[in-house]
């Protein structure tokens, strides 16, 4: 069997597959989070603070002017981005939970069938027998 035969055998496995597509939606989702976050979460929550909420930052070192009057060597802790990833992770992680929670609702085993009982031609039987006695 040569190399790319058994390149091909690897990457056409079902799990490889799944996780391929799992990787992929993974990557949309996260993006879709993201917008949500960033476009009503963050902004609702800037009502709050009466601020855009990316933009909450302190100043932890003040800098100075350079010839052309930019300001260099600020250092600013921004709080606001770290934020807003925070929301994020946890939208995605609970929905996340969610999905998890449903497919393993999904792969339970059904409950084992009641033994069966006689046969109706078995009762009949027993009865004959009970009559003929």
């Amino acid at each position: 069997m040569g190399f790319l035969s058994e390149f091909k055998d690897f990457a056409m496995k079902g799990n490889l597959v799944d996780i391929a597509v799992g990787f992929v939606m993974g990557a949309a989702f996260n993006k879709l989070v993201a917008s949500f976050t960033g476009g009503i979460v963050s902004p609702l929550i800037g009502l709050l603070f009466d601020a855009d909420f990316k933009d909450l930052r302190m100043k932890l070192k003040d800098g100075t002017a350079n010839e052309a009057g930019e300001m260099v060597g600020e250092v600013w802790l921004e709080y606001g981005t770290f934020l807003t990833n925070v929301i994020d992770f946890i939208i995605v992680a609970f929905v996340m939970f969610m999905i998890v929670k449903a497919v393993n609702k999904m792969k339970k085993p059904e409950p084992p069938a009641a033994p069966a009982g006689p046969s109706d031609n078995d009762l009949l039987k027993d009865i004959l027998e009970a009559l003929k006695k």
